[in-house]
């Protein structure tokens, strides 16, 4: 990332900067602008751009007028605030106390304007910073010979370079402004013009940019529409055809997996009809489905979600079939779990296996269940057993990918079903409502209920926007509507992934258009257990973060359209990128799009397989944004599964 420096400007002028398509990064030197109180909160709280927030101490700027400016800009949503290792010690306790609470990154800052230390003074300097706070430490000192830009730059082997800014002024220093960024610096300074370098050797930020960039396209800035999401619409289409009356699903976008739940609404003796993208829907009132076989098309969830159904409402065995990748994909653990309840599924062996048939009627009861294979079965239960005889009561130990589970309860409460459902852990799952946390959910359910017809607005798939998210945090900036960021969907997660890796975002109140643009980014840890479909493209994140991030979850991908953790690493490795699975957790070593691009390590082009999954074909598109030569996928068609049209919006990037 290349920042550029402002001063001696209003804001108006700061503006004027900030808008430029060339500017993607900028420090506002507040103790040499024009900037009234009021100027400053607009600045700091109105702009994606990342903003450092800078006020030295000075004859004509007391510490506590550039802490009081420093406060402001912080609260107002100041990206980074720059702190000189110099300032007061309480002053510097109650910026560093803002910038925890306010989520502002601190740098500590060294500047000698007379030449270089020595590299043990250097080393003991970079320390201090830590030791005072700092989470980036700048250190920028006078090179009268290459032999100082040298042992500046010895820093990056001493110390982590993505909190390391580390240069020098002057002509001898001059290289060493883009060598900081080739040794994994996350940004470096520029100026707006020659004329306005902020110190000697200080690059032009057009120069800059072409010696990093080069030729890399920019982006559209366009606002890129995203899919309905399939988890919503799968559920709601079940539900609005086991419903009494006509429901209206608005907001649908077809895909493979949507169109194989329309075609089981058929199948169940619904009436379906679309115009544009509203879904009309009439349903049959849960009544007996007479045949003897039903095809769930690709979808491992609408099989899943079909079973406990067809168990209750069939008037005999019921032969589920499907086809592509789900006949090679075991229902891994439930046999089991439907034993539990009356049911035996034939097919497959051990597992059961697409063909199988569906033999037994659901009991009710109570059941204690385990949940460790993921919550796609269950939502079948939650939606069959409110349609049982009796009440049932579902003790869930394990449970895994909670947020669908919370989406088939609220699908089913807009369809008039009322289940009741606890959770339960220990005190940090109380204090934190970390849903990795939680030990167990109870489930109280009760026959005899019927579903009602709704009118439902269907939101926007955050799955699907993941990549574009990914390619606007790393390549540039995006903009995408028809999301609703109060969701319940799991992947909504990939909000928290980008803003821990450094990512900003905004997201606009009136139009509820999000905004992701590039900044620099470090390395992350989370657990996507919950989240499994963002594991590939989250993967392509990892390898532009610099640093070594780790996602645990690993477990969870085996039975999706392909082995995702095996086919994640050999997908990596082909790009060039280190990766490796220890235990339950994938680790990547990542580096800054600026050092891969000055250091020659662009990920690699060629040929590579999507393992006929949908997930992997987008992660492998985002990653193309940042390849060194061509590169083919041998088959793209898998994206039908969720997102037709995904290649015709991503080029709209």
């Amino acid at each position: 990332m290349i920042c550029v420096s402002i001063q001696n400007r209003d804001i108006d002028g700061i503006f004027e900067i900030l808008e430029s398509p060339a500017t993607e990064m900028a420090e506002i030197r507040m103790d040499l602008c024009d900037l009234t109180p009021e100027d400053i909160d607009e600045l700091f709280s109105s702009t994606d751009i990342p903003l450092v927030a800078t006020c030295r101490i000075s004859d004509k700027m007391s510490a506590s007028e550039a802490e009081a400016r420093l406060t402001r800009a912080i609260r107002a949503g100041a990206n980074y605030v720059d702190l000189e290792i110099e300032a007061p010690a309480m002053m510097s306790k109650r910026v560093r106390r803002e910038a925890r609470e306010y989520g502002t990154v601190l740098i500590r800052s060294y500047h000698d304007f007379e030449g270089t230390d020595s590299l043990p003074a250097l080393q003991a300097l970079v320390e201090k910073c830590q030791h005072l706070g700092a989470e980036v430490v700048k250190v920028v000192t006078t090179a009268r010979s290459e032999a100082d830009a040298e042992r500046v730059m010895a820093l990056y082997d001493s110390f982590d370079p993505a909190g390391l800014i580390a240069f020098c002024m002057g002509e001898a220093g001059k290289e060493s402004r883009l060598e900081c960024l080739r040794r994994g610096a996350p940004y470096t300074y520029a100026a707006v013009t020659h004329k306005e370098a902020t110190a000697p050797g200080q690059w032009p930020a057009s120069v800059m940019l072409d010696a990093v960039y080069g030729d890399m396209p920019e982006m559209s800035g366009e606002v890129l529409p995203m899919p309905a999401s399939k988890s919503f619409a799968q559920r709601a289409i079940i539900a609005a055809a086991l419903a009494e009356g006509t429901s209206t699903l608005r907001g649908y976008s077809p895909c493979g997996d949507n169109e194989s739940a329309v075609a089981v609404a058929k199948a169940l003796g619904a009436s379906v009809s679309k115009k544009g993208d509203v879904l009309t829907i009439t349903g049959t009132g849960a009544k007996a489905f007479t045949k003897d076989q039903l095809h769930t098309g690709e979808s491992g969830f609408l099989t899943r979600m079909m079973i406990p159904i067809l168990s209750l409402i069939s008037s005999g065995p019921v032969n589920v079939t499907g086809e592509k990748t789900l006949l090679k994909r075991p229902l891994t653990g439930a046999r089991d779990m439907m034993s539990a309840f009356g049911v035996a599924l034939e097919g497959g062996s051990p597992e059961a296996m697409v063909p199988l048939t569906v033999r037994g009627r659901l009991a009710t009861g109570e059941v204690e269940i385990s949940g460790k294979n993921g919550s796609q079965l269950i939502s079948g239960l939650l939606s069959a057993l409110p349609l049982a005889d009796g009440d049932t009561e579902i003790h869930l130990v394990e449970p895994k990918s909670i947020p669908y589970i919370f989406i088939t309860l609220d699908v089913l409460k807009r369809f008039g079903i009322r289940i009741e459902n606890e959770m339960e852990g220990g005190q940090e799952f109380i204090d934190t409502q970390d849903w990795s946390l939680c030990e167990g959910m109870t489930f109280r359910i009760r026959g005899g209920q019927k579903y009602k017809a709704a009118d439902i607005d269907i939101e926007g798939d955050w799955s699907s926007a993941a990549a574009f998210m990914v390619a606007g945090a790393v390549f540039g900036k995006v903009s995408l509507g028809g999301l609703d960021t109060h969701s319940l969907q799991a992947d909504l997660s990939i909000i928290d992934i980008l803003v821990e890796a450094g990512a900003s975002l905004s997201v606009e109140e009136e139009t509820g258009i999000i905004h992701v643009q590039k900044a620099p980014l470090k390395a992350f840890e989370v657990d996507a257990s919950n989240c499994p479909d963002l594991f590939p493209v989250i993967s392509v994140l990892a390898a532009f973060c610099q640093g070594t991030s780790r996602i645990s979850g690993v477990g969870r991908l085996a039975n999706k359209e392909s082995d995702r953790g095996k086919a994640i690493v050999d997908m990596l490795t082909a790009m060039g990128v280190k990766a490796w699975i220890k235990g339950d957790r994938l680790c990547i070593e990542g580096h800054s799009l600026a050092q891969r691009r000055l250091s020659g390590r662009m990920l690699h082009g060629g040929d590579y397989t999507s393992s006929k999954d949908h997930r992997m074909v987008m992660a492998i598109k985002t990653a193309s944004l940042g390849m060194d030569s061509p590169f083919t996928i041998d088959d793209t068609t898998c994206v039908s599964k969720s997102f037709p049209t995904f290649f015709e919006i991503f080029e709209k990037l």
